[in-house]
């Protein structure tokens, strides 16, 4: 079988990193065992860069590290352009490029799922392949 493609929201990102025992932490370490390949975008990571250092309670991460650790998850991820959409039913526009992630990772790069807490994309699950991550776990936890 071939490996899941995944796509993860930049919240998936941060609790998995804040919280490594949590759901979203199992994700990432199976995304480092080669379990899963994850896409990601520029917007995607630069939303990461931005959100970290206003976490820095959960996980006490510097900010020379925070930039490491984004150069890292760059490097490891691929890194795919999202596609210019739009999507009239999605409330907050800033999400459009996580949708245009999930759209360029399906169209170029046999992408699977969006992994995401996000309501306002969950609320578009019944068209897209977009799961929580608890979703996913509970589907693949095999990994």
């Amino acid at each position: 079988m071939a490996t899941l493609r995944v796509v993860l929201d930049t919240n998936v990102l941060l609790s998995g990193i804040a919280y490594p025992a949590s759901v979203p932490g199992k994700i990432l370490a199976a995304w480092r065992h080669g379990s899963v390949d994850v896409l990601l975008s520029d917007y995607i990571l630069g939303e990461l860069r931005r959100v970290l250092p206003r976490l820095v309670h959960h996980h006490g991460l510097t900010l020379p590290e925070i930039d490491d650790l984004v150069d890292v998850l760059s490097i490891q991820a691929e890194v795919i352009a999202p596609l210019p959409i739009t999507e009239p039913e999605l409330r907050d526009a800033q999400d459009l490029p996580v949708l245009g992630t999930l759209l360029s990772a399906i169209k170029t790069a046999d992408g699977d799922y969006l992994i995401t807490g996000d309501k306002d994309l969950l609320a578009l699950a019944d068209r897209y392949p977009i799961v929580t991550p608890a979703q996913f776990w509970a589907t693949h936890a095999g990994l």
